[in-house]
């Protein structure tokens, strides 16, 4: 599969099967995270990689009620940095965008793998920090959720929830969101 095939495969799909989670796919998983580009280098993602299934069951009383369909997945992946780990310029502070863009590597390699790993933001981050170990400083951005796509709509799943698992949801027409040379939108 090459990159443009994997992009164009991504969705978020809900409705999933268990797979087996491996060390090696996880090592995978997060030597291409890992790969990604960072601010000098910094690197400052984290990820804890969750598929013991007595912590699994317990991070899902983190979960916000629309994502009853994250115990569908095989593993859950805590992603999460610190703004003094990444560059700090003036008020910019680069950590979240460099850890989005070595999430954004974890999904696609899920992707060629034939696997769903799709991102929420539905859950209690302290409940997570908590649960996972994580340190105080550090925030938890997103749960990534792994597994397989189902052929099946889960009965878990709301009505428009259903419905884009059918469908792809629409997207933004290009001149929304790109602009030549100077914004030119609202």
């Amino acid at each position: 599969m090459n990159i443009t095939d994997g992009i164009h495969a991504r969705r978020a799909y809900r409705s999933l099967e268990p797979v087996e989670i491996t060390k090696e796919l996880v090592e995978d998983l997060a030597t291409h995270a890992g790969l990604s580009a960072s601010c000098f280098n910094n690197q400052p993602w984290r990820f804890v990689f969750v598929y013991d299934r007595e912590r699994l069951e317990e991070i899902w009383g983190a979960l916000s009620r629309g994502n009853k369909w994250v115990e569908l997945a095989s593993m859950i992946v805590a992603v999460f940095s610190r703004p003094e780990d990444d560059c700090r310029i003036r008020d910019r502070m680069y950590h979240h965008f460099d850890v989005g863009m070595a999430t954004a590597n974890l999904i696609l390699r899920a992707t060629e793998l034939g696997l769903v790993a799709h991102p929420i933001a539905g859950f209690s981050p302290s409940k997570v920090k908590d649960m996972l170990g994580i340190p105080d400083g550090y925030q938890v951005i997103t749960l990534v959720n792994v597994g397989k796509k189902s052929d099946r709509v889960h009965p878990y799943l709301s009505e428009d929830q259903a419905h884009t698992e059918k469908e792809r949801p629409e997207r933004l027409q290009l001149e929304k969101y790109s602009f030549h040379n100077r914004y030119t939108g609202e």
